[in-house]
């Protein structure tokens, strides 16, 4: 790996200089410092001194990067971890990548544009000597988001890890979705439409997997044509809809409860009505579905236990390093069903 020696080197300056614009504490020229920031991006240099002082001295402080502030799950993850963090004597730091707002989901596939506003929050965070690190993600999907020799532990919240050496704490999609669907079979539906959010996006894909196993086990064919994909918004759900009530269905499952008003909106126009001529489910537990009429049946993220759990793991590494690895892999929080209104029988449809 590349010394701080070599970078000084490289740009005509002391190591010192180096080593004090990394901390921040240069009184050097922009242009400078610029270039030194320049080259320690372009070598990959990592600041091992940094471990260093970490394995010197705990701060009882943990860091929080948020990928997006606004997004509704990452408020309650986020209260949850502090919480916990509090209850067990750590400081929090919080850092908003704003990822939502600056990219608007076309760029989230890019790592290496991740790595270029994640990066200056990780060493921001080891510079004030956080004892350790959790990464919560605005959407589930696979994510590098630790280096592999980032010299503290590192926790990935709503979110799957690349590197298996950062546990992950997710929702049990797969379950909340078998459950959905099982529920509306329970109620002797057997043409049960479904309204996807985006095809390649890891919620809709484990959700779809707990439909079909749901199906198979009630015995019914999985039927392509009522399987309908959507962008999580409440236009999709709408249109959608018309596709789904054309082609007979008696149930209606939305994969979030944006889509389910939609669909609502959709059966509605049509002089229907929910829960009797046409039943609604829909996922997450938003504000809304208790609002909708008659109000939605839903499946709650129980997001303060993602927040919880993400936290206990980072607690447990840092403070019992012989059995840190109690915790690894994926742990899977199942959803919790909410009964109300909008799921009646076929026979009353």
């Amino acid at each position: 790996m590349i010394t701080v020696k070599e970078i000084a080197q490289i740009c005509h300056v002391s190591p010192s200089t180096v080593s004090n614009i990394l901390n921040g504490r240069a009184n050097v020229g922009e242009k400078t410092r610029q270039r030194v920031l320049e080259v320690v991006k372009e070598t990959g240099y990592q600041p091992n001194f940094f471990a260093q002082s970490m394995r010197k001295q705990s701060n009882r402080m943990i860091g929080i990067i948020v990928e997006e502030l606004n997004q509704f799950s990452t408020s309650p993850i986020v209260a949850a971890i502090m919480a916990d963090c509090e209850d067990h004597g750590y400081r929090t730091l919080l850092m908003n990548l704003r990822m939502y707002d600056k990219w608007n989901s076309s760029q989230f596939g890019d790592e290496e544009k991740l790595r270029e506003i994640l990066n200056p929050s990780i060493q921001e965070a080891l510079s004030i000597r956080t004892d350790g690190l959790i990464y919560v993600a605005g959407h589930c999907r696979r994510i590098d988001c630790f280096p592999d020799n980032l010299p503290i532990p590192g926790v990935l919240a709503y979110g799957l890890s690349k590197n298996e050496k950062y546990p992950s704490v997710i929702i049990d999609d797969e379950r909340g979705g078998y459950e959905i669907t099982r529920y509306l079979t329970g109620k002797g539906h057997k043409r049960i439409g479904i309204i996807c959010g985006v095809e390649n996006n890891v919620h809709t894909q484990t959700r779809l997997v707990g439909y079909q196993k749901a199906l198979y086990e009630a015995g019914l064919l999985y039927n392509p044509l009522w399987v309908r994909f959507g962008d999580w918004c409440r236009l999709s759900g709408y249109e959608e809809a018309k596709v789904l009530l054309d082609g007979g269905v008696t149930a209606i499952f939305c994969m979030n409860d944006i889509m389910a008003a939609g669909a609502y909106d959709c059966i509605r126009e049509r002089g229907l009505v929910v829960g009797k001529d046409i039943s609604v489910a829909g996922y997450d537990n938003r504000e809304i579905a208790d609002f909708l009429f008659p109000r939605l049946t839903t499946n709650a993220i129980r997001l303060h236990e993602i927040g919880r759990m993400a936290a206990e793991i980072m607690i447990q590494q840092l403070e019992d390093k012989q059995n840190s690895s109690m915790y690894s892999g994926v742990m899977r929080i199942p959803c919790r069903m909410i009964e109300r209104e909008s799921v009646g029988s076929p026979e009353e449809n």
